[in-house]
């Protein structure tokens, strides 16, 4: 249901959602898309802008890599009637696909940055083979990339650099049943943001953890938090 109001009397409502299964392999276009869609289809009283495309008013925390899942996604809609949060979730459920369908949504302030810029804070599960790779010495090889600080790698054909002193909060890995599984906390800024696949990329170039080749990843973000000036960190529900 489209429906145009004073932009000051709309409520933002925030929801979580899971991105898992094939969709995991959606881009991040195709994700708001799939969403703008779900969306007009629920029959939410969402808000759309005041430029000639009419788009819905709608922010995403920051992109997937293409291929990895998630447990903890979001999206802030504005809404013109501020129904109550449970029936939104209901509405918004029913008309999503089960791989991105929304678990949670809540009303947060106005006044609250872009997702995209208040979420900094990032933890991420990733596991590989351990078939023919020296998981123990991996801790050795990020514990050398984050001591070196600057990380030079292509995104496309782009030259990128990221600041590994910075963006790479913590690990810790660990051997299950035949994979090893890294867990790793990182932190976006302005700059940027550190992706897992980039990481170990770094991590096995030298072959130095067995193959020169990074094995095939699993990859899946676990949650986002902003991190407040203080360190500590809150959620974003």
């Amino acid at each position: 249901m489209i429906a145009m109001s004073d932009t000051s009397s709309q409520s933002r409502l925030r929801v979580r959602y899971r991105k898992d299964g094939r969709l995991a392999y959606l881009g991040h276009l195709e994700v708001l898309n799939t969403v703008n869609r779900s969306v007009r289809r629920s029959g939410v009283p969402f808000a759309v802008g005041n430029g000639f495309a009419r788009r819905i008013r709608l922010q995403f925390s920051q992109a997937l890599p293409v291929g990895a899942s998630s447990e903890a996604e979001y999206y802030d809609l504005m809404l013109t009637e501020r129904i109550d949060a449970k029936i939104a979730l209901q509405m918004l459920t029913r008309a999503t696909p089960p791989a991105l369908a929304p678990d949670a949504a809540v009303y947060v302030e106005r006044s609250l940055p872009a997702l995209e810029a208040w979420l900094t804070r990032a933890s991420w599960c990733v596991s590989f083979s351990s078939e023919g790779v020296e998981c123990e010495s991996l801790d050795l090889r990020l514990r050398a990339l984050r001591d070196a600080g600057q990380l030079s790698y292509l995104r496309g054909t782009k030259p990128k650099t990221i600041d590994l002193s910075r963006s790479l909060v913590g690990w810790s890995i660990e051997r299950d049943r035949g994979r090893c599984v890294l867990r790793l906390d990182t932190r976006s800024s302005n700059e940027g943001s550190l992706r897992p696949q980039v990481l170990l990329d770094a991590a096995f170039a030298e072959g130095a953890l067995g193959p020169a080749a990074t094995p095939s990843l699993r990859v899946s973000r676990v949650g986002q938090w902003h991190e407040g000036e203080d360190g500590l960190l809150v959620n974003a529900m």
